[in-house]
């Protein structure tokens, strides 16, 4: 499918959380799905307003930090005095990683007052967010008034347990453009089988058509991403990863990508394509992002960004 440029305002809003995960050893690695996206978005030339809150400590000031070093906009970053900059607590039970996603932070608590007048600002258009920005009533109704305003909005679903629900996901889908979502969050929403590339594709449209989604992408790891529009299916083969580092991030690149092909007007296919690609070089790193400012430059000139 041919898409035509996003008319009107071309730079995207990205809301939702920004954390540390805090590891068993004492150290520290910057993060938040939305936060991730913004990074990449900066570092591709497209100076995205990212909107979030961080605490009155030393890991706000951190972030805050890490944003001007990248030459990010850090005016919707609001510190607050009463609740700490977000934190994931990682441990290791019986060998493996178990992640504590420590509520009543900073990020749930953005004012609506912080974004009521946002879109007054002709200059900002597509709005980007998740789910786990919507588990406190604060940020909750920021994000709401957010997508009254937004002329179009893409969704990552993101789903973090145990902060969501079918109920709050059916109501966060309404009225969105665009969705994202990998083949095990397709199979907790819909609660049908994907044991085969036919039930994922069967059950990504009947969620495309119930939601009235202009498109639908499903992320398959290993197997690569689906694409499904009213008008066909297309399926992208992955690339393979030589000097796989970690796959952490890998989504949130893909995201950052998707919301460029849409600003930039790229077919459907091609944004998907150049999303694998670019989710692809994400697991060759280390981390989430990268302060490379080359890693991205190369992006930016094969894409002609």
């Amino acid at each position: 499918m041919t898409m035509t440029r996003l008319s009107g305002p071309v730079r995207p809003v990205i809301f939702g959380e920004v954390l540390f995960d805090m590891f068993p050893d004492g150290t520290a690695a910057l993060g938040g799905a939305p936060f991730n996206v913004a990074w990449h978005l900066q570092g591709l030339g497209l100076s995205p307003l990212f909107i979030s809150r961080v605490g009155q400590d030393k890991l706000g000031d951190r972030i805050l930090r890490a944003m001007d070093e990248w030459s990010m906009d850090s005016s919707a970053v609001y510190q607050d005095p009463d609740h700490p900059t977000g934190r994931v607590q990682v441990s290791l039970q019986k060998g493996q990683p178990a992640f504590d996603i420590v509520q009543d932070v900073a990020y749930d608590h953005i004012e609506p007052s912080m974004v009521r007048n946002l879109y007054a600002n002709t200059s900002y258009g597509i709005l980007y967010h998740g789910s786990l920005i919507n588990r406190m009533p604060t940020s909750a109704e920021s994000l709401f008034l957010l997508r009254q305003m937004a002329p179009s909005i893409f969704v990552d679903i993101n789903l973090r347990a145990p902060w969501w629900n079918k109920e709050q996901i059916d109501a966060l889908l309404q009225g969105i453009n665009w969705l994202k979502l990998n083949d095990t969050e397709l199979q907790a929403l819909t609660g049908c089988a994907i044991d085969e590339k036919k039930q994922i594709e069967e059950n990504a449209r009947a969620m495309l058509e119930n939601y009235g989604l202009q498109a639908l992408i499903v992320t398959r790891g290993a197997a690569g991403a689906m694409l499904i529009t009213s008008e066909k299916t297309n399926n992208i083969a992955p690339i393979e990863v030589n000097r796989m580092v970690d796959t952490v991030g890998a989504g949130d690149g893909f995201s950052a990508v998707w919301l460029v092909g849409l600003l930039r007007g790229w077919p459907y296919v091609l944004t998907l394509e150049r999303a694998v690609e670019f989710a692809a070089a994400i697991c060759r790193l280390r981390g989430a992002v990268s302060q490379d400012k080359e890693f991205y430059h190369y992006y930016h000139y094969h894409w002609m960004l």
